[in-house]
Parts: structure tokens; C-alpha cells; sequence
């Protein structure tokens, strides 16, 4: 009867245990995701340092990318750090960047466990700052919400990985799957709710891409506008192999407010760059062209530049081409309650909706209403 008792008492603590560390890991992940759209090239982490069921220190990856979230969480902490847990959504690093490591912190600071999402894809840690924390006594647990962290960290796994930023594309269709009236015409798809929940996403990443058409066709300005959240507008970039962007348009007027990229071909006429400089636009030229059949060599330049979190919103071509280079990541699809007809734009160049709706590479991973609208979210399985 007593062990039975002593049994039941370790399987109820057991219990309380998993539920608190899923609960501090779970407020881990939402500050991290503060940093989203700000931190690049760093990953945008959280960290929470807990005692005794108590929130001594938060901490999340600073725009720019530095201080990481682990040394600012303890700083809050202080000396009640010792013999606490960490949460951290991602391996605290063991290499001498623009900052020492954060392993040595967590060392320093007395830490006695730490509760780590995921390991840490860049070659320069990979493990070892998990090696560091156990070779110096600490309890290291990794895996708790390992792909809620891979989510979170997508940007950054891509471009250690691949060398490319993390694609999101975002599409918003007619209940007929059209995105534009006949001849391309702008057509209110959504309500304020799904547009809302776009300029969030805005915010989230790094830089948002479309192509001359659809510069030429919407006058987009591209920016983030929810109050409160517009110091966080993305990059803007334009594909625009022979430099059509109109000077009087709305995003080169606005390119001294917000960084506007204008990716051209190396045989873009001169002139036409200078013009574009003088608004405040920085011209980008790459050997061949900056069509759908040199995507790759777009996204390898926009990740040398820092980007890990692209959204590409526009129009049908651009995002068929990336769809067909094998190079989404993410799908988002606002679906608006009315139709366009037949004359309208297809939602993607000569590709149906069911290629990704339908198809076995690509998962759902949420849908949800948003005041007469729908949202839906698929993941790409690579």
C-alpha cells in the first residue's frame, strides 16, 4: 500500500511537471515570436528562466539580432538564477560571434536545467552548446515542442541549410479562385479581418516580394499599417527585369520611408537605375534575369543579404514560378465569400488551386474564419 501511495505521488508530480514545462515552453515560444521579421540573420528565440513554479526572467532576441534571448533573461533573473530552469526555444550557441556564447551564460549564471526545443541546425553549434551545458553538470532536456520551435525557426534552418530564405506565399481568392477582375483589374477580395491578419504577417518577416506586374497593375505600397506595428514594415523587393517600376508609383514615392529593392537584370539600362536610386530605391543587378527560371539565384542573393523569412505576395505568375521551382514553403489562402466570374485572373498562372490543396506534398496545417472570410495554412512536406 505504501509503495502504492509513493507510485501514485511520483506519477502526479511527474504529471504537474510536464504541464509546467510545457506551459513555460509554450510562453518561451510567444515571446520569441516578438522578434519575427526583426532579428534576421539571427534566429528570433525566447527564453524564460523559472524557480519553483516562479517567472524569474524573460528574454527574446533583440531587433538587429543582439542581445540574444538567453543573456537577457538572466540578467532579469539576477542571482536567483541559481539552480533554476531555462526554457529556451532553441540551443543556446557555443561559438564566439559579434557576442560571446550563451552557453557560457547559462554556465555562469548557475543554471541547473535547461528545457531546449530543438537543436541547433547551424554548423558552428550543432549540439555543442548542449554538450557545453551537460559537461558542466546541468540537466539538459531538448525536444518539448520541437515543431511548434521548428516553425518558429524556419527562416533560420532554411538558410544554414539551403542557403535561401524560408518562402511563405500568400494568396488571397475569390470563393471561383480568381485574384483580380478581367484585364487584372483590383478587386476587393477580403474584409479588414484577413487584411489585418496579411499586415501581421508582414511584420513577421523579413522582407515581402512581388513582381512588375503586379507593381504595375495594383500600385502596392507593400508596408505593414496595423497600429502600433509600422516601424516593422518588411523589405520591399520588385522583380523587374527591365526597370518598369513607375517613379510616380506608391512604392517608389515611398522608398526613403521603407527599404524598397528593385531586382533587375545585369542588361537593365542605366538611366532608368539612376532614377530609381535618386527616390531612395536600391537597384539589384544579377547576371541573367530576375524571371521565374532564376528564382534560386534571387533567393541566394536576397539571404546574403540577410533575409530568412520572404513572403511573396503577388501576383499569379510569381507565385506559380516559385511553386514550380519547387520553392514554397508556405501557402497562405484568404478566401473571400464572393466571385469574380470567368473573365477574371486565374489565381495562379496555368497552375489550378488543387496543386496545393489537393496534393500529397503539401499539409494543412490550420483553418479558421476571419469574419466571412476563410484562412487556411498548408506546410510543403521536403
Amino acid at each position: 500500500m505504501i509503495f502504492r501511495i509513493l507510485e501514485t505521488k511520483i506519477a502526479q508530480q511527474l504529471k504537474d511537471d510536464s504541464a509546467a514545462d510545457r506551459r513555460f515552453m509554450a510562453l518561451a515560444l510567444a515571446l520569441g515570436r516578438r522578434g519575427l521579421g526583426r532579428t534576421a540573420t539571427n534566429p528570433a528565440v525566447g527564453a524564460v528562466v523559472v524557480k519553483d513554479g516562479i517567472v524569474l526572467g524573460r528574454g527574446w532576441t533583440a531587433p538587429g539580432g543582439r542581445p540574444h534571448a538567453e543573456p537577457q533573461a538572466l540578467a532579469r533573473a539576477g542571482a536567483a538564477a541559481r539552480g533554476a530552469t531555462l526554457y529556451v526555444t532553441l540551443e543556446p550557441c557555443s561559438h564566439h560571434g559579434k557576442t560571446p556564447p550563451c552557453a557560457d551564460a547559462v554556465v555562469a549564471a548557475g543554471i541547473a536545467r535547461v528545457v531546449s526545443a530543438m537543436e541547433d541546425p547551424n554548423p558552428e553549434v550543432a549540439g555543442q552548446g548542449h554538450a557545453r551545458l551537460r559537461a558542466a553538470g546541468i540537466k539538459v532536456d531538448v525536444g518539448l515542442f520541437r515543431a511548434e520551435a521548428e516553425r518558429d525557426h524556419a527562416g533560420h534552418i532554411r538558410r544554414v541549410r539551403d542557403g535561401r530564405p524560408h518562402v511563405v506565399i500568400k494568396l488571397a481568392v475569390s470563393r471561383d479562385d480568381k485574384i483580380a477582375g478581367e484585364g487584372r483589374r483590383p478587386v476587393a477580395i477580403t474584409g479588414p479581418a484577413a487584411q489585418a491578419r496579411t499586415h501581421l504577417l508582414r511584420a513577421q518577416c523579413d522582407a515581402i516580394l512581388i513582381g512588375i506586374g503586379t507593381a504595375l497593375a495594383d500600385d502596392p505600397l507593400l508596408t505593414c499599417r496595423l497600429p502600433g506595428l509600422e516601424v516593422r514594415s518588411p523589405r520591399r523587393v520588385v522583380l523587374d527585369s527591365h526597370l518598369r517600376l513607375p517613379l510616380g508609383g506608391r512604392l517608389a514615392r515611398s522608398a526613403r520611408q521603407a527599404p524598397l529593392w528593385v531586382i533587375t537584370s545585369a542588361a537593365a539600362e542605366a538611366p532608368a537605375a539612376a532614377l530609381l536610386g535618386a527616390e531612395g530605391a536600391e537597384v539589384i543587378r544579377l547576371d541573367g534575369t530576375a524571371q521565374a527560371a532564376d528564382l534560386e539565384t534571387v533567393l541566394r542573393e536576397l539571404s546574403r543579404r540577410g533575409v530568412t523569412r520572404l513572403l511573396v505576395e503577388g501576383g499569379s505568375r510569381v507565385a506559380a514560378s516559385f511553386l514550380r521551382e519547387g520553392l514554397a514553403d508556405e501557402f497562405w489562402l484568404l478566401r473571400g465569400p464572393g466571385e469574380i466570374g470567368p473573365k477574371g485572373l486565374d489565381a495562379l498562372d496555368g497552375l489550378a488551386l488543387a496543386a496545393i490543396t489537393d496534393a500529397p506534398q503539401w499539409r494543412l496545417r490550420t483553418s479558421e474564419p476571419l469574419a466571412g472570410d476563410t484562412l487556411t495554412i498548408y506546410d510543403h512536406q521536403s
